[in-house]
């Protein structure tokens, strides 16, 4: 027991962090039976064998005692037992709900000590900061937990860790160094991240086309299509036709009549009117002819398979005023996330050219 009592230094990190929700997210409840039955079937298949893995017996007591407490990595003399990145493993199992692939167990267990590591790395970094935390943000942090995880009270709460195995206290020690990895992640990253107006600008310039998608317009059609069956011949005369609506619609001959005398759309008995569209409804050759020109104007003749067509913009919503105050928003919390994320890496990068990290896996 004090083996586990030491591995569940992992199992808080690996709902919280690893996971984000499951059990203190109250999304899911722990795997049946305490979380020393997990890791202690996957020491069954640690411990060497003689025999096929499925002849395997559990290991004495103590066996499994000492295959525990291997060291699988050491973190600026700080050691990361077996314990603690099986019992990580476990929850990511269960969160996921995936079994692991048979050539796959080994990356995964890889990727998980890397986290481990990570965690160590930034609770150390926190020590050297001096970063405390008092009694009442602890209890914050657990009243919040006890909310997450479903429960009527904190006395359920407590009955449930109890029933894992598990003590509050090594609730609350658990939440304390979230707490301090929050705190030093804020200080050296989060602080020291920002967005400049030049950034928002550029990510405008360069992604104006996705981000006007679905805004709406409105516009007018006017389609000439070619007698069946559609010869070359049937195809000039509809091309005519358009160019003679179309110099009528140029000399500032009423659209809606133009349409509803002259074109073969369904549209035409309300003069052509296509209602209001959003921003990528409609074929991208298309939407591009009506898009291209101002509110007002008319452009054509532009054919496609069914014919020759003209458009009419009635109006359209841009990235403007209000609309471009949202947007510029909206990018700047997309280039804050962008940012942080790689300061953060760049930040666990300098930890760790900065430690002496042995990995033993």
């Amino acid at each position: 027991m004090k083996a586990l009592a030491r591995g569940w230094s992992v199992l808080i990190p690996a709902a919280l962090v690893l996971g984000g929700c499951g059990w203190f997210g109250g999304s899911k409840s722990l795997p049946a039976g305490s979380a020393s039955d997990v890791v202690r079937a996957r020491v069954a298949e640690t411990a060497p064998a003689a025999t096929p893995r499925t002849a395997v017996s559990p290991p004495p007591a103590q066996d499994s005692k000492d295959i525990l407490d291997r060291v699988v990595a050491v973190v600026n003399n700080e050691a990361i037992t077996l314990i603690e990145l099986l019992e990580s493993m476990a929850y990511y199992l269960h969160e996921s709900r995936q079994p692991v692939p048979k050539d796959g167990e080994q990356a995964l267990k890889e990727r998980l000590l890397e986290r481990l590591v990570e965690q160590r790395l930034q609770l150390q970094e926190a020590e050297r900061e001096k970063i405390v935390v008092d009694e009442g943000e602890i209890t914050e942090e657990l009243a919040d937990v006890v909310k997450r995880a479903g429960v009527k009270s904190q006395e359920e709460f407590e009955g449930m860790v109890k029933a894992q195995g598990l003590t509050m206290e090594g609730v609350k020690k658990r939440l304390q160094e979230q707490i301090k990895i929050r705190k030093v992640v804020r200080r050296k990253v989060m602080l020291r991240t920002s967005v400049t107006e030049e950034e928002i600008e550029l990510y405008l310039l360069e992604n104006r086309d996705k981000l006007e998608t679905g805004l709406g317009f409105r516009a007018r059609h006017i389609l000439i299509s070619p007698r069946p069956p559609a010869a070359e011949s049937d195809w000039e005369a509809a091309r005519q036709t358009a160019e003679e609506v179309w110099g009528m619609v140029r000399v500032g001959q009423d659209f809606a009549e133009l349409a509803r005398k002259y074109s073969q759309d369904p549209a035409a008995a309300d003069g052509g009117d296509l209602g209001v569209m959003k921003q990528g409804e409609l074929a991208p050759e298309i939407e591009a002819q009506i898009l291209r020109i101002r509110p007002g104007e008319a452009a054509g003749p532009f054919r496609t398979r069914l014919g020759y067509h003209i458009f009419k913009l009635e109006w359209r919503e841009t990235l403007t005023d209000q609309a471009l105050a949202q947007t510029k928003q909206q990018i700047r919390d997309i280039l804050f996330r962008q940012n942080y994320q790689a300061r953060l890496d760049a930040w666990l990068r300098e930890l760790k050219q900065r430690a002496i990290i042995e990995l033993r896996l």
